[in-house]
């Protein structure tokens, strides 16, 4: 199937560098988008890989930039109330 739409001039190089820092073109960026947004909607509703959720979160999480997850909390695990829902932390 062929799509076509008509992106402003600030749109489609957003669309590029995004690409391009997976070191994709647009088309197989889209691509694998169109195929992740599947999966995910799948699991969503009902119709799990089959693999377990911790294998998922692990696959995805191998794909995060580094920048991403040097700015990840340390603490994440022992303050989550605080991260998820903003309740004041329990150890400072």
């Amino acid at each position: 199937m062929t799509v076509t739409i008509r992106l402003s001039d600030e749109q489609a190089a957003a669309l590029e560098a995004q690409a391009a820092e997976e070191g994709l073109s647009v088309e197989e960026w889209l691509q694998r988008l169109a195929e992740q947004h599947a999966k995910l909607r799948a699991f969503v509703m009902g119709q799990p890989s089959g693999r377990p959720v911790w294998e998922l979160i692990s696959e995805r999480a191998q794909n995060l930039p580094q920048d991403v997850i040097d700015r990840l909390p340390i603490d994440a695990a022992s303050e989550h109330d605080h991260y998820l829902y903003g309740s004041p932390k329990r150890n400072q």
